[in-house]
């Protein structure tokens, strides 16, 4: 069974993104068209954000930032009245709509824009060098287009995006038209499977198209020419992450996986919807970040596949995650989960035991020890179920929520499910802050 979408009836359902998700409503789609021009940092877009009322509804509010809104339609039709606030766009329908109603708001904007400053730092539409890439975790995807911006409100996308010609422009899924005109080019990308918003992104930029693994899942990557051979050399071993990964996970939940690779250097990788983008500083040709590869090819399945419905539940994208490069390096002939886990556990012992790893607040849900401490999390899950039970937990939790919703609650059950007896206690004392001694 699947977790429902269905959220409390409150204006602040995310405690951590104050007054999202509106909850009078759900996306089923975002038709995304584009104009951009990458020296004076031009958009021209138009969204169409089909949607389905889950009470009657009177208004809609899309969130938007620093974009300015040219025209607004409902079902093609204009409606009452709309107005742009500083971090929304609040429609006023002709009419109610009833619970259970589709209908589809149309917003022509444009402008130039930029990452959004908050309390994470600078989050989502953000120029390079030459080209731009998108970091929308956790609140970034307004910068670049309206959206109903939660991590449990998923949605299909279509994205089509012209530019001029020497660039090459990557979005979320399968690229279904590439077509060249007067210098410019029109790329086309769709993602049929769930997307939350943060996770869909374009990047633009100089780069080669390299192949790296054709077969059940094709992989390919994007990079600047200069750095061609250092990217070919870092990422050698992922097709066999990937095999790895279907084998502990379940299928590969899309049908292909882009690796980006920007000129410009990044201060962490940037996941995204069936790809990943990292910085010229994450390519040395001596795979020094190979683990970052693994991190972010197991967010396919956690984080992507299986979204939080609200950001206090990060631990389970981020401790899955962490575990994956435990298990890669076990795999690959590095150290083990187990040295690598005692190791872990006896550094973060050392630290302040003051973070709720199931909550750990918006302030602190991107501390390393929400990461770490995660994956000790299921490693004690590990030592306590044993090696059978614990592949079984792992595959079965995947696979049961594969494009879905989850939360702490639901993973309990599940492991109890798997363990065939309540896993609760553990599970809690684990994520408490006090880190629990190492099991006997």
């Amino acid at each position: 069974m699947r977790p429902s979408r269905e959220r409390p009836a409150t204006d602040d359902a995310d405690p951590y993104l104050p007054g999202r998700p509106d909850p009078g409503f759900t996306v089923q789609s975002y038709d995304l068209d584009l104009d951009y021009r990458v020296a004076t940092n031009r958009l021209d877009g138009v969204a169409e954000v089909a949607a389905t009322t889950t009470r009657p509804l009177e208004e809609v509010r899309l969130e938007l930032t620093g974009l300015r809104v040219g025209d607004v339609r409902v079902d093609g039709a204009r409606p009452a009245r709309w107005r742009q606030q500083p971090r929304h766009l609040t429609v006023r329908l002709a009419s109610a709509l009833p619970a259970g109603a589709s209908f589809t708001v149309r917003v022509a904007y444009q402008g130039q824009p930029r990452p959004l400053v908050g309390r994470w730092g600078d989050v989502g539409w953000e120029e390079l060098t030459d080209g731009v890439i998108v970091a929308g975790q956790p609140d970034g995807a307004p910068s670049w287009f309206p959206c109903h911006d939660s991590p449990g409100d998923k949605a299909a996308f279509r994205v089509a995006v012209s530019a001029e010609a020497p660039y090459t422009v990557v979005a979320n899924g399968v690229r279904t038209q590439r077509t060249a005109r007067a210098g410019r080019v029109r790329w086309v990308y769709e993602q049929p499977e769930p997307t939350a918003p943060y996770l869909a992104a374009v990047q633009v930029g100089r780069y080669d198209e390299l192949l790296l693994a054709g077969g059940p899942v094709v992989q390919r990557a994007y990079v600047p020419r200069p750095l061609v051979a250092r990217a070919r050399a870092d990422l050698a071993r992922q097709p066999q992450m990937m095999t790895l990964f279907t084998e502990l996970f379940g299928p590969y939940p899309f049908a292909e996986y882009a690796v980006v690779v920007t000129a410009d250097d990044l201060e962490v990788p940037l996941e995204a919807q069936a790809m990943s983008t990292f910085g010229a500083n994450h390519v040395d040709g001596r795979g020094t970040w190979e683990r970052l590869v693994a991190h972010e090819l197991a967010h396919q399945w956690f984080g992507n596949s299986l979204t939080v419905g609200t950001w206090r539940d990060i631990w389970l994208h981020e401790g899955f995650a962490c575990y994956a490069e435990w298990l890669w390096s076990a795999a690959s002939g590095g150290q083990d989960a187990d040295t690598l886990a005692r190791a872990s556990h006896a550094r973060h012992a050392r630290l302040p035991q003051d973070i709720d790893v199931a909550d750990p607040g918006p302030d602190r849900m991107f501390d390393d020890r929400v990461y770490q401490r995660g994956a000790l999390v299921l490693h004690a899950l590990r030592l306590d179920l044993g090696e059978e039970a614990f592949a079984r937990l792992l595959r079965t939790w995947a696979v049961t929520h594969r494009h879905s919703t989850v939360d702490t609650a639901a993973f309990v059950a599940c492991a109890s499910s798997v363990a065939g007896r309540p896993v609760d206690a553990l599970v809690r004392r684990w994520l408490a802050a006090r880190l629990p001694a190492w099991p006997a």
